[in-house]
């Protein structure tokens, strides 16, 4: 734990001088997401607070947005703890990705579509692979599905599965087998890219929608088990 907070001091420059509850919020769910306190880690106010140089109200201002967003859960009597997630809810992660995925793509449009963002993030999996960095390709794999989110440009779907996402990011810090989890996905994400390059939706509905159920279906087989170890 030291050692997070020494990192999270380094956050404070962030902040500036209008530190609020969203810009702390902000902080704490990329570091959640990065897997500096993995699911089941308990917050200390004292600690956080101190190491981010901000008051008792607006950490825990900060904590129940976190909450909310299901990625934080509040234990009476115990404290402040990242949320671990049961079997149904990663199910219901993958459903709600789904729904939300295919509708974006489906609903594209006449080609072109901007798919710059998708390309980038192609190219950020397949740099990380040949560095063998395989929490970067699962980082790079978000990063491709947040960019095909976003040529739906709708502000509120990008901040629906933002929280679907970070979300999801918990269940893999659990599964932990990067290279098994994500090397599969990387040629999936070329081909997804280039069917949509091609003004294919049908196409990239399709390899999509299969995407993401074999995607549930390996990380809830990993899932279970460990969480079955754990308890």
């Amino acid at each position: 734990m030291a050692e997070q907070l020494k990192d999270l001091a380094d956050d404070r420059a962030l902040l500036g001088r209008t530190s609020t509850a969203e810009r702390v919020s902000d902080i704490l769910r990329s570091r959640i997401a990065e897997g500096y306190f993995p699911p089941g880690t308990r917050l200390s106010e004292d600690s956080i607070g101190g190491a981010l140089g901000v008051s008792r109200n607006t950490l825990r201002e900060a904590f129940r947005l976190l909450t909310h967003e299901r990625l934080l859960v509040h234990e009476l009597n115990r404290g402040v703890f990242v949320r671990v997630l049961t079997v149904e809810d990663v199910e219901d992660i993958y459903r709600t990705r789904r729904l939300v995925e295919c509708a974006v793509v489906r609903g594209l449009g006449e080609p072109p579509y901007g798919l710059d963002g998708l390309a980038g993030a192609v190219a950020e999996g397949r740099a990380a692979a040949r560095e063998g960095d395989w929490k970067g390709v699962g980082t790079a794999n978000i990063h491709f599905h947040r960019e095909l989110v976003a040529l739906a440009a709708s502000e509120r779907t990008a901040e629906l599965m933002r929280s679907v996402f970070a979300e999801l990011r918990l269940a893999f810090h659990v599964v932990d087998e990067p290279q098994r989890l994500h090397e599969p996905y990387i040629a999936r994400n070329v081909a997804i890219l280039e069917a949509l390059q091609g003004g294919d939706r049908e196409k990239s509905e399709s390899l999509l929608a299969g995407y993401l159920d074999d995607s549930l279906e390996r990380v809830v087989e990993v899932y279970r088990r460990r969480v079955g170890e754990d308890g």
